[in-house]
């Protein structure tokens, strides 16, 4: 088992209206389903630097996409069809156009305003760069204490099988640079994608750091996120690619 040094926790705060690296540009993606209540906080929290936004909708049946126009008349719809997390941020990076990719979420849970930590820590030389509620710095308002010791277990196997050391398996506040997504490879289309990505940009030997973030209650709505059937779902997944490299190494 290979060993590697553990993410670099960036706690730099630069103002959001203040880009340090305009050569390089970001897009923004972001998956929906039916989160119109949501949106008029999640699109005025993100910068007017960033490029382009990108919102995958998963067949939302409210308002979601007129409301995501009228905040954001050059925002990027993406109709995707295939059910999932996966699904969307699979059509989300095939759309991205920028530099640099970040993905969070639509339910109110993330704040924009720490894009830019996201940008510098790519600016800086890292491949990927993890949101982390558990770093120095973050925290959540949601977490509970069976999904904590849940994320604490995954981190526990990604380091015992990979040789990461994450401080936060499941958030899903993350960057990458584009040239590199073709790197993660990701075929999974539920909530264990986010594992699966952390995964494979171990495995592609990729620089990674971390973010600290605070996750917020969700503004609106109810999530889809179902901890156990989805902890079973990541299980899974470390174990496949776990065998995966097993099979590589002989």
């Amino acid at each position: 088992m290979s060993t590697t040094t553990p993410p670099v926790v960036s706690s730099r705060s630069s103002p959001a209206s203040e880009p340090t690296v305009p050569s390089q540009t970001v897009s923004v993606v972001i998956p929906t389903l039916n989160e119109a209540g949501n949106l008029p906080y999640v699109l005025n929290t993100i910068p007017d630097w960033v490029d382009e936004i990108i919102l995958v909708d998963g067949r939302s049946t409210d308002d979601t996409e007129r409301i995501a126009r009228l905040l954001h008349p050059d925002v990027v719809v993406v109709h995707e069809m295939t059910k999932g997390k996966g699904a969307a941020l699979k059509a989300g990076f095939a759309k991205a156009r920028g530099d640099f990719v970040v993905c969070l979420d639509a339910d109110g849970s993330m704040d924009g305003a720490k894009l830019g930590e996201f940008r510098d820590a790519l600016s800086a030389g890292a491949d990927y760069v993890k949101g982390s509620r558990f770093a120095p710095g973050g925290g959540s308002a949601d977490i509970t204490r069976f999904r904590r010791f849940g994320d604490a277990g995954i981190c526990w196997l990604m380091k015992m099988f990979f040789g990461v050391s994450y401080s936060d398996a499941t958030y899903g506040y993350f960057a990458i640079r584009r040239d590199r997504v073709k790197d993660l490879n990701i075929d999974s289309n539920g909530f264990e994608v986010e594992t699966l990505i952390n995964i494979r940009a171990q495995k592609a030997k990729m620089k990674i750091s971390e973010v600290p973030c605070f996750e917020a209650d969700r503004i609106h709505g109810s999530s889809n996120l179902h901890a156990l059937k989805d902890g079973i779902r990541i299980g899974r997944t470390i174990v496949r690619e776990a065998l995966k490299g097993a099979r590589s190494g002989r």
